[in-house]
């Protein structure tokens, strides 16, 4: 019985077997060798790279008048997150990199790296601009900010180049900025321009109409040549009145072929001959409203090429006036980039982080090994 139970209590020795050894291959194949080939390609192939800061915003100030500047309501400056997002886009851009391979050149200062020896992390020059592209990404690093701050981050094999990276940035950016500007101004101010070169127009066809009127017919002011004509016709009238007068007199007093009699029965002829023609001239009597030259109709053009020609220049004041308004207000409202970090220029390399990447490769090989050992036993379990 005790023996019985002493063979059964009885352990055979633990000894390695076909999957122990399997293992433990899979563990030096996928824990091991991965981080030391990153470790010896992290610190002996892999380039140093450099990282130059800038941080900028975009602010936007309105320029109160003068009359609200002295009574110290005067907006202050802001940032604006739309311009804020636009600015992050056009950093990110393929017209941005375009530009900076035109200025710069920047496929051959990203080849400083050496693809040959480092091909990992070099630019491999030429390439296509889609390829400058995905690279200008991973080397140029750009955080917005919840406050509406933009700070890049641009890496280069020498302090200089990247330096020079983020002053082309900045600049760029900044005549963005400024086109933006422009392209709002002219937006604010489009419509009354146009309208006011409406207006000048119009009142150049009424001071044309005019002077052609004045041309045509040898009269400044027809107003004023009435009144003439009037006046004119009122004195021949009143001489016409004497004259009969007079003429009633004379046959009163004096025989019938008094020679005075005649004189004066000629004059009055005279006088209402002339007076018949001053009236024609004014279209009064004549019984024909639309007879040529008729000081009537004259006036009566004049009055509207008057009225169309005051209009015009009224229209033209008043658009005059909205342009100036409009320039004004546009004048008022400015945006510009204000960079609260001037591009740095780095001492030594913070890039690539070695010893993060070395940390992170075994982590995720020891993840992938286990991952994959758990799996294997399951799968043997079931079978």
């Amino acid at each position: 019985m005790t023996d019985t139970r002493s063979k059964a209590l009885s352990v055979p020795p633990a000894r390695l077997r076909s999957r122990h050894w399997l293992v433990l291959i899979s563990f030096f194949i996928l824990v091991v060798i991965p981080p030391v080939i990153t470790g010896w390609y992290m610190w002996t192939r892999a380039a140093d790279r450099y990282i130059s800061t800038v941080g900028f915003s975009v602010r936007t100030e309105e320029m109160g008048s003068a009359i609200e500047m002295l009574g110290g309501i005067a907006q202050l400056s802001g940032s604006s997150s739309s311009d804020t997002e636009i600015l992050y886009k056009f950093i990110q851009s393929q017209e941005l990199v375009a530009r900076a391979e035109e200025t710069l050149d920047i496929r051959a200062i990203w080849a400083k790296g050496n693809p040959e020896k480092d091909p990992v992390f070099a630019y491999h020059a030429p390439g296509t601009i889609e390829d400058l592209v995905t690279y200008w990404r991973r080397m140029v690093k750009v955080y917005n900010h919840d406050t509406g701050l933009l700070e890049l981050q641009v890496e280069a094999f020498t302090p200089e180049d990247a330096h020079t990276i983020a002053e082309l940035i900045y600049s760029e950016s900044s005549d963005m900025i400024n086109r933006l500007t422009s392209i709002a101004r002219d937006d604010a101010t489009r419509y009354a321009r146009d309208e006011l070169e409406k207006a000048v127009e119009r009142l150049k066809a009424a001071r044309e109409t005019m002077t052609r009127f004045r041309n045509r017919t040898q009269i400044v002011d027809p107003s004023a040549s009435v009144q003439s004509q009037m006046g004119l016709l009122s004195s021949l009238q009143l001489q016409q009145a004497e004259t009969l007068i007079d003429l009633d007199i004379m046959q009163q007093t004096a025989n019938l072929g008094d020679p005075r009699i005649t004189q004066l029965q000629r004059r009055v002829d005279v006088i209402e001959d002339r007076i018949a023609q001053e009236r024609k001239k004014l279209g009064i009597g004549t019984g024909d409203a639309a007879a040529t030259g008729a000081f009537a109709d004259l006036v009566g053009e004049f009055e509207r090429l008057s009225v169309d020609q005051k209009f015009a220049e009224q229209t033209y004041t008043a658009s005059m006036g909205a342009y100036d308004s409009a320039v004004a207000e546009a004048g008022r409202k400015s945006r510009y980039l204000a960079a609260h970090i001037r591009p740095t220029l780095a001492q030594a390399s913070e890039s690539p982080h070695r010893v993060t990447i070395l940390m992170v490769t075994a982590l995720f090989a020891f993840l992938i090994w286990a991952i994959l050992v758990l799996a294997g036993y399951a799968l043997r379990d079931r079978i």
